[in-house]
């Protein structure tokens, strides 16, 4: 089964400001019918790279079974580690750029690797919302999750 997860994250543009993740899963079951589900949530005092990992973790951690996945996300930040390779060397450096620079958030990147594991994932990056309207709904889940105290829209997670 091939599942769609459109992510977005927001940090309204500020760092130690609200933040909030955004994701919509879309697939088609074996009968041919049409699903989505939509997450969101928001965190205080965060980045928004956090948030479009937050998203992709907890879009992957939603699927009970292996699936072929496409994630896209408008963060050519988390798509390019895993196209370009960047996670394979942060961990081989042992999660170090450069010199004595540790990579931020490396116990998302880890969780993220565990939720990836059983899926075959490709990483699709997103140029901005144009013509994408489940990265619209993600983006808006996403502000929503921001304005709001920790809103989760999908209990079930």
């Amino acid at each position: 089964m091939l599942v769609k997860i459109y992510t977005d994250g927001s940090a309204r543009g500020n760092p130690d400001g609200p933040g909030g993740y955004g994701c919509v899963l879309h697939y088609t079951d074996s009968q041919g019918k049409l699903h989505e589900r939509e997450l969101s949530a928001g965190y205080r005092r965060t980045t928004n790279n956090r948030m479009e990992l937050m998203a992709a973790i907890v879009g992957l951690e939603a699927l009970l079974r292996p699936c072929q996945v496409e994630l896209y996300s408008d963060s050519k930040y988390l798509v390019d580690a895993f196209n370009q390779h960047w996670i394979d060397s942060w961990i081989k450096k042992g999660w170090k750029r450069g010199k004595n620079e540790p990579v931020k958030n490396v116990d998302l990147w880890q969780r993220l690797l565990k939720a990836k594991a059983p899926h075959q994932v490709t990483f699709i990056w997103v140029k901005g919302h144009a013509g994408h309207p489940l990265n619209e709904r993600c983006d808006t889940l996403a502000t929503t999750a921001a304005d709001g105290e920790n809103l989760l829209v999908d209990p079930g997670v």
